[in-house]
């Protein structure tokens, strides 16, 4: 692969040239060159680049997917702006990972379908923990690919009413 045809390639998908220029290694290495370059583990480190990127998606939808569930399936409430902070920041995270490679972005329905039952997992052990009955079972959640990446959120669950015991009067004697 010349140069000039990979640089533009690099800028628009980095995930996607690093697979091309890894490929291309290996196919210089089996060429026999008698360069003393490891050309198979030069190639497996270009390929770790665009696998890191992966990786990197992968744990931020879940921790999206974590921050979803911890909002719908949660009665508490101080927490909540926190955890939709969280969603907000993983969100603009992806945006640009998914600007440096878009081709992951046909990743990633499968990515959440791979968080969704370890959120669930997580959220169904942690809320017993502290103390917490959730709302709805955590097992009934589901998620699309915009609810996940997009501006979605979900509803704020309405404020328990504590009623008061009436204070007692004081009494005039």
């Amino acid at each position: 692969m010349l140069l000039g045809m990979s640089e533009p390639l690099y800028e628009k998908d980095f995930v996607r040239w690093a697979e091309q220029q890894a490929q291309a290694i290996r196919g210089a290495g089996a060429a026999g060159t008698n360069l003393p370059i490891d050309w198979e583990n030069v190639a497996e480190e270009i390929d770790s680049l665009g696998r890191s990127q992966r990786t990197e998606l992968r744990s931020r939808i879940r921790n999206i997917i974590l921050h979803l569930m911890k909002l719908e399936a949660s009665p508490a409430i101080g927490p909540r702006r926190g955890w939709e902070e969280a969603v907000l920041a993983q969100r603009d995270e992806i945006e640009g990972l998914l600007g440096d490679s878009p081709s992951l972005r046909q990743e990633v329905a499968g990515m959440i379908d791979w968080a969704l039952p370890r959120a669930c997992r997580e959220i169904s052990q942690n809320l017993p923990r502290w103390g917490e009955r959730p709302r709805i079972d955590p097992n009934s959640i589901q998620y699309t690919e915009s609810q996940v990446l997009g501006d979605w959120f979900p509803e704020h669950p309405a404020p328990v009413s504590r009623a008061r015991a009436p204070r007692p009067r004081a009494q005039n004697t």
